[in-house]
């Protein structure tokens, strides 16, 4: 897929999309519609980004959001009788916000610098030990039955995943996506999901 230079952004204050990772998203605002329908019509990208603290005050507006975001692709689409959308997004590319542009949209439009992730294949043996670390942390919880994995993922796809999935601050997961690779991205998630497994000590509230 070629990437355009200005893609629409949907900012949320608790979701981070990963590349390579599917998001399910109910549409119900005005302004989100439009966005939607305009992305179907065309390559069907659109940017999650990420709300900064205080987005409350400005909400209707253009509160702050963190530059650094993922697009992702409309995999599956469902439009409901009243106007809103049911969709799934596949994670595409990283981006940066360069600027946002006022097109007369009610949605915001910004131009993006992308950060496409490396192919892994080159380090397959890192990134395959370090899926096989994440999996060991995890099989006592997906024994217990509070933590499924999804099967047929490949090594990256499922760091990923795992990175979404977190139940942590908001700006921790951002900082994983800002991770310039799945190497650097998983070796700095082993920590965060061992802290997090330690706390949770079985309560089931990993994902």
């Amino acid at each position: 897929m070629t990437l355009p230079d200005e893609i629409p952004l949907f900012p949320l204050s608790n979701v981070v999309l990963f590349p390579d990772v599917f998001l399910p998203l109910h549409i119900f605002e005005e302004r989100y519609r439009a966005m939607t329908r305009e992305a179907l019509a065309s390559q069907g990208l659109i940017g999650m980004t990420v709300l900064r603290e205080g987005w409350q005050q400005e909400y209707e507006g253009t509160p702050p959001i963190y530059a650094t975001g993922c697009a992702g692709t409309i995999v599956h689409h469902e439009r409901l009788d009243d106007g809103r959308y049911n969709l799934v997004l596949q994670g595409v590319a990283r981006f940066e916000v360069e600027q946002e542009r006022d097109a007369g949209t009610p949605y915001r439009l910004a131009r993006v610098r992308w950060h496409r992730e490396p192919d892994a294949d080159g380090h397959r043996p890192t990134v395959t030990r370090l899926r096989r670390q994440v999996e060991t942390l995890l099989l006592p919880a997906v024994a217990r039955g509070e933590v499924r994995l999804p099967a047929g993922l490949t090594d990256q796809a499922l760091v990923n995943a795992v990175c979404q999935a977190l139940d942590v601050p908001i700006v921790e997961k951002l900082a994983l996506l800002e991770k310039p690779d799945v190497v650097t991205r998983g070796q700095a998630l082993l920590p965060i999901l061992e802290r997090l497994l330690i706390r949770l000590s079985g309560s089931g509230q990993v994902h």
